[in-house]
């Protein structure tokens, strides 16, 4: 038996890594251009910074590492040292690139200073891929790596370009004194029973439309849905982590709108609907736990990939400090993927029912610790609490 070692992904349909990543461009061309025309040149800056950025530093790093033996830095001007140095590239060095640029731009809110997004760009490039020899050998997310980054380095900047685009688009917000937690989930922010006030200025329709501040590419449901199912027919990503994320993101959230619904009366399917449109959990459900490089190699542990990520993303919601936790998620779920694969090594590419029902058992035993702390949190009285654990709040 004669063994071949490529590098990630590793596909198992009829589809080439080029075309793959020529879909997934095609797949992010409506939401940026929602980007480009919400915003204007405020969010056309952002785009173009970090695409330009990102390259350069591509080509800059990948020049280095293949650079030709015994070359010296001034043949690198002459026509035929050129044509060597780019022998080292392919269309793998574009491509993959503008899709991380273009992803990490989606993640920042229109204005992001330019020096912001410039930091955030080479952090996510160099630390987030190129550092582990490029393409193929990465092990996380770079758009989720830079946006991170910055996120904690440049918290006030990015919340104050949030908070001008905000008031720019949405003035009424301004004048209904909301504009300090003027994106969807700022409204539900440290107040999960705040359901009615916030559908007082975000409709589900708008939610579903982009008619909401919020980062760019995270606004508009409908067009994040329709670059999922074209994705989705032209092969270009696994369907199971993506399924995974958002069916135990779903599961884990009823939960917590039953602990609402018994302490409150909130509506639990107008509550999940309103949180699963609002945020990143659909962006980076389409674009982000599917990147084949970081995700798992085998069938079952895709799912429990998107499962783990779509988890994460509940508790940092509900119970942590932070109000959204997708770009965090996504970094711990691509932490975990080498051991899943691990685990899953000698093992048939397949499920099997041992495999789901532990898998279902784990999504459930979450979704009731999540719901019992989120009553906790709200400081409910036992009586509640006795009845969300024999009824789940039932008659709903």
């Amino acid at each position: 038996m004669i063994f071949a070692r490529h590098n990630s992904p590793y596909i198992r349909k009829n589809v080439s890594v080029k075309k793959m990543m020529l879909n997934v461009i095609i797949a992010l061309v409506p939401v940026v251009l929602f980007a480009m025309i919400q915003n204007g040149w405020n969010g056309i800056y952002v785009i173009l910074t970090s695409i330009l950025v990102m390259l350069l530093v591509e080509f800059i790093a990948v020049g280095l590492m293949k650079w030709p033996a015994g070359m010296k830095f001034k043949e690198l001007f002459t026509k035929e040292g050129f044509k060597k140095e780019l022998e080292g590239f392919n269309i793998n060095n574009i491509t993959c690139p503008i899709i991380s640029a273009l992803i990490f731009s989606m993640l920042l809110p229109a204005a992001t200073p330019v020096y912001v997004v410039i930091v955030g760009s080479i952090v996510g490039i160099l630390f987030g891929k190129l550092i582990y020899g490029a393409y193929g050998n990465n092990i996380f997310n770079p758009a989720a790596v830079g946006f991170i980054f910055v996120k904690l380095c440049f918290s006030q900047q990015i919340d104050a370009a949030l908070l001008n685009q905000t008031a720019a688009l949405f003035p009424g917000l301004i004048e209904n004194n909301v504009i300090a937690g003027g994106t969807p989930l700022g409204q539900m922010a440290g107040n999960l029973g705040n359901l009615a006030e916030a559908l007082k200025h975000y409709s589900l329709l708008d939610l579903f439309l982009g008619n909401v501040p919020g980062a760019m590419g995270e606004v508009s449901t409908i067009l994040i849905l329709i670059s999922w199912i074209y994705l989705i027919v032209s092969r270009a990503i696994d369907l199971r982590a993506s399924l995974g994320m958002l069916l135990s993101f779903i599961l884990m959230t009823l939960c917590v709108g039953i602990v609402l619904y018994v302490n409150n009366g909130t509506d639990v399917w107008t509550f999940t609907l309103y949180e699963l449109m609002a945020g990143g959990l659909l962006f980076g459900m389409v674009f982000m736990i599917t990147d084949p490089v970081t995700a798992p190699v085998t069938k079952f542990g895709n799912l429990l990939y998107g499962v783990i990520a779509g988890v994460i993303v509940a508790l940092i919601r509900y119970i942590g400090a932070y109000p959204e936790g997708v770009a965090f998620a996504i970094l711990l779920a691509n932490m975990l993927a080498p051991t899943i694969d691990y685990f899953m090594r000698g093992k048939p590419n397949g499920y099997t029912w041992k495999q789901l029902l532990g898998l279902g058992i784990f999504v459930l035993v979450a979704a009731l610790v999540l719901g019992f702390a989120v009553n906790a949190k709200l400081g409910a009285p036992a009586e509640a609490a006795l009845n969300l654990a024999l009824g789940l709040g039932g008659g709903f």
